[in-house]
C-alpha cells in the first residue's frame, strides 16, 4: 500500500514539503481515539530474543530511527509505534536556525537517495527539553547535540556543553555530531585537537550527574582510514561509550540515474541512502578491526533491505539506524527487519 499508493501521493510533493505533511499526520493521528494504538498493533513487534544491552541500557531491539526526522524532539513516540528500539532526535543547538536558504533536499528515487544541505535546522534544545518534559519518552531517546553555525569552531564546545547540560536529565543517550556536511567548518571538528576539547569537556561534566548517560561520537564516512584509525584510538583513549557510523557523504559516488549536469545543479549537500551502503559497511568493519570489538558502533547508511540490515550487524554494529530506508521502503520497513533478524537467529539457533 505504500509504495503504491502513499508514496507515489507524497513523492509529488517537494521533499521538505512531504516531510512536514508526513509529521502533520503523526500530529493528527495522536487527536483521534485509537489511531495510534492501531498503528502501533500494525507495525511494532516484541520479540525478546532481539533484545540487546548496549553501553548500560536495555534495548528492545537493535533498529533505530537516524537523526534528522524528529529534528525537533516532537515525534520520539510516535515513531516508536512503527517498531523502533530507540530514537534519535535532532540535530539539536543551543539557539534555534533556520538552516540553510531552500531549496535544500531533493530525492533522486531510482538511486533511493537522498540529498541534504539544510543546514541544522531546528527549534533548539530548550523547545526539545520542554516537549520532552510535556510528553514523557516511551521509548529509548538519543539527543544529537551539534554547534550553532554563527559559533566559531574554537568557541564550538561551549555549544555542546549547554545542549548537554540542558537536555541530560530527559534524554538516555547522546550523540556528538561533528560531521554534518551542511555546516561550514563543521567537519573539521573531527580532527582530533578540536574534538579532544570537545569531548573531554562532555565526559569531566557527566561527572557531575548521578546517573550515567552514555555519549557516543558520530563520524563521516569521508574521513580516510588514517583519520578514523586516530578518533578510534582517541575513543578508547577518553572513554567515549561508542561511535556512530556514519553521517551523510560529500562524494556523489554510486549515484547511476542522474547526470552529471544534475549533479552540479544540485551542488553541495550531504548524500544519503542506498549508494552510501557499501562504504559505511567497510567503515564499521574498519572501526571494529581497530579497536578489537572494544568499542560498540551504531551502523547507519544506506539499509534498504532487512539483509543489509543483518549485514551491517554481523560487520560489527551493536546497533543499526535507518532513514532513507524509511522513507523509501514505509513504515513497516522496520517490522520486516525485526522479523528477519529473528528468523535468521532462530534458524542459526536450530542448527546450533
Amino acid at each position: 500500500m505504500y509504495k503504491h499508493l502513499i508514496r507515489p501521493i507524497l513523492f509529488r510533493f517537494n521533499p521538505e514539503t512531504a516531510h512536514n505533511i508526513t509529521l502533520s499526520c503523526l500530529s493528527l493521528l495522536k487527536r483521534i481515539p485509537f489511531a495510534t494504538s492501531i498503528v502501533r498493533m500494525i507495525y511494532h513487534r516484541d520479540y525478546p530474543s532481539l533484545e540487546k544491552e548496549v553501553f548500560g541500557i536495555k534495548f528492545p531491539n537493535p533498529v533505530g530511527l537516524a537523526g534528522g526526522l524528529d529534528k525537533n524532539g516532537e515525534y520520539y513516540n510516535e515513531m516508536s509505534n512503527f517498531g523502533f528500539g530507540f530514537v534519535e532526535i535532532g540535530s539539536l543547538t543551543p539557539k534555534p536556525q533556520d538552516g540553510n536558504p531552500k531549496p535544500r533536499l531533493w530525492r533522486i528515487p531510482a538511486d533511493k537517495a537522498i540529498i541534504n544541505r539544510m543546514g541544522i535546522n531546528n527549534k533548539g534544545v530548550k523547545n526539545a527539553v520542554d516537549h520532552l518534559i510535556k510528553e514523557r519518552p516511551k521509548v529509548i531517546v538519543a539527543a544529537n547535540i551539534s554547534k550553532n553555525t554563527n559559533s566559531i569552531n574554537e568557541d564550538a564546545a561551549k555549544d555542546y556543553e549547554t545542549s548537554f547540560a540542558l537536555m541530560y536529565d530527559f534524554v538516555d543517550m547522546f550523540v556528538v555530531n561533528v560531521s554534518c556536511p551542511n555546516v561550514e567548518g563543521l567537519t573539521s571538528l573531527q580532527d582530533i585537537s578540536f574534538l579532544s576539547d570537545i569531548v573531554d569537556r562532555l565526559l569531566d561534566l557527566r561527572k557531575y550527574y548521578e546517573q550515567f548517560k552514555p555519549i557516543l561520537l558520530k563520524v563521516s564516512p569521508d574521513l580516510s582510514h588514517q583519520q578514523l584509525e586516530d578518533i578510534v584510538e582517541y575513543c578508547l583513549r577518553s572513554g567515549i561509550d561508542g561511535i556512530v557510523a556514519g553521517n551523510t557523504t560529500r562524494s556523489r559516488e554510486g549515484l547511476t540515474s542522474i547526470s552529471e549536469a544534475r549533479i552540479q545543479e544540485i551542488g553541495k549537500g550531504g548524500l544519503s541512502g542506498a549508494p552510501l551502503y557499501e562504504k559505511n559497511l567497510e567503515m564499521i568493519r574498519f572501526i571494529n578491526e581497530k579497536s578489537g570489538g572494544r568499542l560498540p558502533i551504531v551502523g547507519v547508511g544506506g539499509i534498504m533491505t532487512p539483509q543489509q540490515a543483518k549485514e551491517m550487524l554481523d560487520a560489527g554494529a551493536s546497533l543499526i539506524e535507518i532513514y532513507s530506508g524509511f522513507i523509501y521502503e514505509g513504515p513497516g520497513f522496520v517490522k520486516r527487519i525485526l522479523k528477519h533478524l529473528y528468523d535468521t537467529s532462530s534458524n542459526m539457533h536450530n542448527r546450533g
